[in-house]
């Protein structure tokens, strides 16, 4: 396993006891990072308008689409240790 996916997952583990609960906005943008770092572009398909939810976070994993697997941990890991 290399540095970075450690890494990755540490700050995942270390995302689950934060002191203070992230804002919606910056849970989305977690979420986005979290799935794009994890598994890459999102070929899912797009939920429908009755659930508000998902296609948020669908959304937010979409806006990151060719943004490099390595590059969105690194995001990820850098937005956790700010919100740390």
């Amino acid at each position: 396993m290399s540095d970075l996916q450690a890494t990755f997952e540490r700050a995942v583990a270390d995302s689950k006891n934060l002191a203070e609960r992230p804002d919606n906005a910056t849970l989305l943008k977690l979420y986005g990072l979290y799935k794009q770092g994890a598994g890459g572009d999102n070929t899912e398909q797009k939920p429908g308008f009755g659930d508000l939810v998902a296609r948020a976070k669908w959304d937010a994993w979409s806006r990151l689409k060719g943004v490099p697997q390595e590059q969105a941990m690194q995001q990820y890991i850098d937005q956790i240790a700010e919100l740390g």
